[in-house]
């Protein structure tokens, strides 16, 4: 059976599953599209949680940025567990004790602040549809080359699934939805990085297959080996890392704390019945998590080696059996995301360091002597011939090593499930906060609740849209994307809600003030940065500091710390009771009891 005929049964079936799930846990209540009815056992919400938070990202392309940038994507690693670390020991419990349905709501009750309300979900929306892009980019590039169909047409599939089980269950039907894409998407994540081990250095397991020596005979282990064909191609070592210490810092800092203030993760654990199964369920998370993550590397060393060996060398118009470019390749060709620019005519792909194009590749119609696509932005000051978008690299891996066609099968449905689970949580906070905080909470508090149910789901039509929009004219790769997501989070809703549970000095005027400072702060940087409108330079020569925009989000966290400290000093006192309800939030029920006994 062909690769095509079996990514339609698998996904097919696999969304079959999701749409079947929502219909059987329809939500009848907002409590229920909210955060579920709050009775989701710990496991299922620490599942649910990894998926919904286990993006396209973590999923299609941090393994691909760990296969080109070496020891620098380590700070993906760090900062995304880390996060979970940091939202299990600080926000968490604190949170579900509050017992409210999101974090706006949590926001505009802590400072007692309508305004509070409201600027906080725009910080939400801001870095709600910032990281939605990255996962409907990466439902296209997974649809555009299993499916046969361009990249538009495979984010507008991926709306068509999200809206029918993401509108119709709210966060009941995500949760169990989500529960099932983890499973497919651990499933399918692991058998081919599991085959690829094996095949490499003959260790089935993949986090020490990456250690292991290569099975060629040659001696060497896999990072020996991938260090110096790399450098004999004119790159750097693969364990060399090229980032300055304070950019990594920054980055790892905000994607961290970032974890810890996405609004789809936290709400995940208003979803759990007890604060004690908040703390549980993102102990579970990290788990459930840390199977990914720590085969990642792996998996982006493999590809790595791979890529270098079949593609490297290869003859164009040959046949793959006599050393030809692998099919694999050419398919992704079609589709924009690899290129060969045959720069000296010779038909034979030369894999090196420097650009095969600028930017991204703009084909001009028309075929070369060899059959390859020609492009009118060849890059001319380097020998490199070889273009390939780091998205792919988990999605060609399979194809790369010439594993079974239902491997490459699994592998799509994995990378529409890891995708599909993050938009559609994103789509929920997305939803809730425009209905419940913005009409609810602050415009309409007379509205019935099934007024608001309505509005809830008219609200995630109007997020899906935007979203589909985002998904083809992303401002970057998927993981690059998802990154400036975290900054945005780090900046902005982090610092409300830590001083919103750790201070009780901090008033509505002081963490308004900070949430606007270190989002307008970080929006601009990043926009000036990553956007062709001001004409800056991304190099490490223009940054602030030698900090990139991915890590820039530290310096917005800074930046809201100290201007919501300053004006707060500056004005008036919280008042009493909100000082008491922090003091119920931070101490465990009973606990002044014993302390008088």
């Amino acid at each position: 059976m062909s690769v095509q005929v079996l990514t339609y049964i698998v996904v097919g079936l696999s969304f079959a599953l999701y749409i079947g799930i929502a219909i059987w846990s329809r939500a009848g209540s907002t409590k229920e599209f909210y955060v579920a009815g709050g009775g989701v056992h710990p496991i299922a919400n620490g599942m649910a949680t990894a998926a919904d938070w286990m993006s396209a990202a973590s999923f299609i392309s941090m393994a691909g940025i760990i296969a080109f940038a070496g020891y620098d994507g380590s700070v993906y690693l760090m900062g995304w567990t880390g996060g979970y670390v940091l939202l299990a020991l600080l926000l968490a419990p604190y949170l579900r004790k509050f017992g409210q349905f999101t974090v706006p709501d949590f926001i505009g009750e802590r400072y007692y602040s309508r305004v509070a309300r409201v600027v906080a979900v725009i910080c939400l929306i801001v870095i709600s549809f910032t990281y939605i892009a990255g996962q409907m980019r990466g439902v296209g590039v997974v649809f555009s080359h299993f499916l046969n169909i361009p990249i538009t047409m495979g984010v507008f599939v991926g709306m068509a699934v999200v809206f029918f089980y993401a509108v119709l269950g709210g966060m009941k039907g995500i949760t169990y939805t989500q529960v099932a894409q983890y499973c497919v998407l651990i499933f399918a994540y692991m058998v081919p990085a599991i085959f690829i081990s094996m095949l490499i250095t003959g260790n089935p397991i993949p986090q020490l297959g990456l250690g292991s020596t290569v099975a060629d005979g040659s001696g060497m282990t896999v990072l020996q080996k991938l260090d110096s064909t790399l450098v004999d191609l004119g790159f750097n070592p693969y364990t060399l890392g090229s980032k300055s210490m304070i950019d990594v810092l920054a980055i790892t800092l905000a994607l961290m704390v970032g974890t810890a203030g996405l609004p789809h993760v936290i709400v995940r654990f208003f979803t759990v019945p007890k604060v004690s199964d908040a703390r549980k369920s993102a102990g579970y998370a990290l788990v459930f998590i840390a199977i990914l993550y720590t085969t990642a590397p792996a998996v982006g060393a493999f590809a790595r080696i791979n890529f270098i060996e079949t593609v490297n060398g290869s003859t164009y118009a040959a046949a793959e059996e006599d050393g030809g470019t692998p099919q694999y390749f050419k398919t992704f060709e079609d589709i924009g995301l690899t290129q060969f620019t045959d720069k000296n005519g010779d038909g034979v792909i030369q894999y090196a360091a420097g650009a095969s194009i600028v930017g991204k590749p703009k084909f001009t119609g028309e075929r070369g002597a060899n059959g390859e696509r020609l492009v009118s932005n060849a890059a001319t000051d380097s020998t490199n011939e070889a273009y390939v978008d780091r998205d792919i690299m988990v999605l060609a891996n399979p194809e790369i090593a010439k594993l079974p066609n239902w491997v490459i099968a699994l592998v799509a449905a994995g990378g529409i499930a890891a995708a599909l689970s993050t938009a559609a949580g994103l789509l929920l906070v997305i939803s809730a906060s425009i209905s419940h905080d913005l009409l609810k909470k602050t415009f309409m508090p007379d509205i019935s609740e099934r007024g608001e149910l309505m509005a809830a789901r008219g609200s995630a039509i109007f997020a899906i849209t935007v979203a589909g929009y985002l998904g083809i004219n992303p401002p970057g790769f998927v993981a690059q994307v998802v990154a400036l997501a975290f900054g945005l989070a780090a900046c902005s809703l982090f610092p409300a809600i830590l001083m919103g549970i750790f201070w009780k000095g901090m008033n509505k005027e002081g963490a308004v003030a900070g949430m606007l400072a270190g989002l307008a702060f970080t929006v601009s940087y990043i926009v000036y940065f990553k956007s062709p409108w001001f004409g800056a330079t991304n190099t490490a020569d223009y940054w602030l500091f030698g900090i990139s925009p991915e890590g820039i989000g530290t310096i917005g966290m800074l930046i809201n710390f100290a201007t919501a400290l300053i004006v707060s000093r500056l004005t008036a006192p919280t008042p009493t009771n909100v000082q008491d309800l922090v003091d119920d939030i931070r101490i465990p029920s009973g606990a002044g009891v014993a302390h008088a006994h």
